[in-house]
């Protein structure tokens, strides 16, 4: 614990011309006593640690106590402050050694370019949660991330319905979407054969949310990774087939020009990029074009087409169609006497 917390104050130094025992002992949380300490231990180490005495004193590195990352450019450090995500690293149990790796940075970097994290956070910011939604932590994401950072197999307990399963995985990433917790993990024993004499087979690879763990088991027992396998491909092929399989009912409707535009932020992306690109036919003398579009069921479509209002007409299921007939006669109700 001391050796790090010796490590931080000469980088807090190496970053910043000169600290107070004050300052020090805030970014360290410890008493001003133990920075007095702890700037003696270094000295008597061999570290060129000078203390200032008086009101405007404090303590500096002496003799160009530094190693500096003399090949970055501005973007480029501006760059490598961007890639971190706090609060995501935060969750997974990161947030330490984050911080100690922007400090490393920071206390390297060439003194022009040491203000590339503050202007870096001054424009850009990450908010990962989708709106209206308050985002829980899953308990056992540091558990599950120790072992994706450490290739280790683990055992996870899991929702399944209304029933708990249990399987070995081996964990390969972890994708955090809209808030939630992802791991993509590789079941080594899927699609295996079975019987007498039978070896495992490569495995599949599946995706888990980690708010339905129960249950995470590690051990010291490690995988090989397949170096092909791509996460961000994989969970945009994931994504993309999910949404497709929810996609079960078709609707077939007439759009305004205006209506096309707005489509795809009314229903699924997926489906409105398909029923789009499958029109063959020109815009109809009144500028609307027709289209087969696959949703999740009647209901999805009704609550999901109201917000286009007059740019829509639906033409199939009837049942459907009736539906916003009669959601129109009310609304021409509630305003036939303006």
């Amino acid at each position: 614990m001391r050796a790090a917390r010796l490590i931080k104050m000469v980088l807090l130094l190496q970053s910043r011309p000169s600290m107070t025992a004050a300052e020090l002992a805030r970014e360290l949380e410890v008493s001003e006593r133990t920075v007095t300490r702890d700037a003696q231990a270094l000295s008597e180490a061999g570290v060129p640690v000078y203390a200032d005495r008086g009101r405007a004193g404090g303590y500096r590195l002496i003799g160009g106590y530094r190693t500096r990352l003399t090949g970055l450019a501005r973007t480029e450090a501006e760059a490598l402050f961007l890639s971190g995500v706090p609060g995501a690293l935060r969750e997974m149990g990161l947030e330490d050694a984050a911080s100690a790796a922007r400090l490393k940075v920071s206390a390297a970097l060439l003194p022009s370019l040491r203000d590339a994290s503050r202007t870096a956070s001054q424009r850009f910011h990450l908010d990962a949660p989708s709106w209206f939604k308050e985002p829980k932590t899953p308990e056992l994401l540091p558990t599950v991330a120790d072992a994706v950072w450490d290739d280790r197999r683990i055992v996870a307990r899991y929702r399944k319905g209304h029933t708990e399963v249990e399987r070995g995985l081996e964990p390969y990433g972890l994708v955090l979407k809209a808030g939630v917790w992802y791991l993509c993990a590789r079941v080594p024993d899927a699609g295996a054969p079975s019987g007498p004499g039978t070896r495992p087979g490569p495995g599949v690879f599946r995706t888990y949310r980690i708010d339905r763990f129960t249950g995470v088991d590690t051990g010291d027992d490690r995988f090989t990774r397949d170096e092909e396998f791509d996460l961000p491909a994989h969970w945009d092929e994931q994504a993309e087939r999910f949404a497709r399989s929810i996609l079960r009912a078709e609707v077939v409707v007439r759009l305004s020009a205006e209506g096309v535009r707005r489509l795809p932020y009314v229903v699924d992306p997926v489906s409105a990029r398909d029923a789009l690109s499958a029109v063959a036919d020109a815009p109809d003398e009144h500028g609307r074009v027709t289209v087969a579009l696959r949703v999740e069921s009647e209901e999805v479509a009704h609550t999901q087409l109201t917000a286009l209002g007059a740019e829509v007409e639906v033409l199939a299921p009837e049942g459907l169609r009736e539906r916003f007939a009669e959601d129109a006669r009310r609304l021409a109700g509630l305003y036939e006497a303006l």
